[in-house]
């Protein structure tokens, strides 16, 4: 173990809670941040807003019918690419047991819940982001059911009444659009985008290494 001081990278993880791959790389960034640790370098992890389907229907919609309806994948396709992806996840510890029967949901009150624990309990924020990951990925719930996000918040470690409360009022709305817009119209239209110091951009799904190697090389010039 290193005896230097720990240089504190700010990262910022925009990505969307029904994003498989966003899973995956923040698997892969959190394994490279456990290893960089021995060198002194460590990170503060906000994690910002990113709909990838923000006129999606209130009822959601079906997997396979979605990825093709918007990728133009076939059922064969879009299996393979499940299958793919589950074990990626599984790599890093994560059980994806998205099926042809699984649905995307519209995501907005799910960042509203996340900016809320952002401004209210920032050390909590990235276990409501992996329950949300749980609660759509495992567990194929309903995203739009404020029982399945406030559930997910007490899982969290949050306050369930406060979230329902969030949830109910509308509250965070446009500060959730504003985020977006921000990250947007700073070239952001795609995720996981990991935006180190503000100006270092790491993009995709990458595996533990490629974070790391990425991460030593901006440690070393900030």
């Amino acid at each position: 173990m290193t005896d230097a001081p720990l240089k504190t990278l700010k990262i910022d993880f925009v990505s969307d809670v029904v994003c498989p791959w966003c899973v995956v790389g923040l698997g892969g960034l959190e394994t490279a941040l456990d290893s960089l640790r021995s060198e002194g370098i460590g990170a503060e992890i906000a994690f910002q807003p990113f709909e990838l389907n923000p006129q999606i229907a209130p009822e959601g919609e079906n997997i396979v019918e979605h990825i093709g309806r918007k990728y133009g994948s076939t059922p064969e396709q879009s299996a393979a690419n499940r299958a793919m992806i589950h074990d990626r996840a599984a790599e890093v510890g994560f059980d994806m047991r998205m099926g042809e029967n699984s649905r995307i949901w519209n995501t907005f009150d799910a960042h509203r819940l996340l900016h809320w624990a952002h401004e209210t309990a920032p050390d909590r924020q990235k276990a409501l982001k992996q329950a949300l990951f749980t609660a759509h990925f495992t567990d194929n719930r309903n995203l739009t059911d404020a029982g399945v996000l406030t559930a997910a918040a007490e899982a969290a470690g949050l306050d369930r009444n406060a979230a329902a409360e969030v949830l109910a009022s509308g509250r965070y709305a446009q500060a959730v659009r504003s985020a977006q817009e921000t990250w947007r119209s700073r070239g952001i239209n795609s995720v996981p985008a990991v935006v180190v110091e503000g100006k270092y951009l790491i993009s995709g799904g990458q595996p533990a290494a490629a974070f790391e190697q990425a991460l030593r090389q901006i440690a070393a010039e900030v």
